[in-house]
């Protein structure tokens, strides 16, 4: 950032007006800070979290909170981890969910938003348009590929799968998923936190 105020930043994100023909309006929802050791990059806010401005307050959070085993308190402690959505504003619905998060919001933001933060954050991509960004022509066939292929793109990245209602019947079919990326996900995210609060 050109002055360092993530404070400035945060003022900016909230004050975006770029997608004004949003069904709902803009409303951009981040949870940041200079100092998170996890940046959770996911998809967009759906409705509920529109209306409360809350990030990840639905059945979608609950799930990814239980994945990562932190609780409430921690996981909207901005100090200990980031809350970055690939577009800030609840996109609308379509004909099967939600829309897609709006394309020119990371490029937009992104990398702004990586400038303020003063160290080398575990950025967890969840979903695949977290996954497309960010991991590019590193990424698998497929969004479960990627995901069982999760050690390759460590220590920078985690893949994982979106925390919808859909995991939990894409987890019924892959076993591996609990026994195996789960625990090595919450031992990443215990030592980086653990380092947080001991700092």
């Amino acid at each position: 950032m050109p002055d360092g105020s993530l404070p400035r930043l945060l003022r900016e994100i909230a004050a975006c007006q770029h997608c004004e023909d949003l069904p709902c309006g803009p409303r951009p929802i981040v949870q940041l800070s200079s100092t998170a050791q996890v940046v959770i990059i996911g998809q967009a806010p759906g409705k509920k979290v529109h209306d409360t401005g809350v990030p990840w307050d639905d059945a979608s959070g609950d799930h990814l909170r239980e994945w990562l085993a932190v609780d409430r308190e921690t996981f909207y402690d901005p100090c200990q981890l980031a809350l970055l959505p690939m577009g800030f504003c609840y996109p609308g619905k379509g004909k099967s969910g939600d829309l897609p998060p709006r394309p020119e919001c990371a490029p937009r933001w992104h990398q702004i938003v990586h400038g303020a933060l003063r160290e080398d954050p575990l950025l967890v991509l969840s979903g695949q348009y977290a996954q497309k960004y960010y991991l590019g022509a590193l990424r698998k066939r497929t969004l479960t590929e990627t995901v069982r292929a999760f050690e390759r793109y460590l220590p920078k990245y985690f893949a994982l799968p979106h925390p919808s209602w859909r995991s939990k019947l894409w987890m019924k079919k892959h076993p591996w998923f609990a026994a195996e990326v789960l625990p090595a996900l919450r031992d990443l995210i215990a030592g980086r936190l653990g380092k947080q609060r001991s700092s």
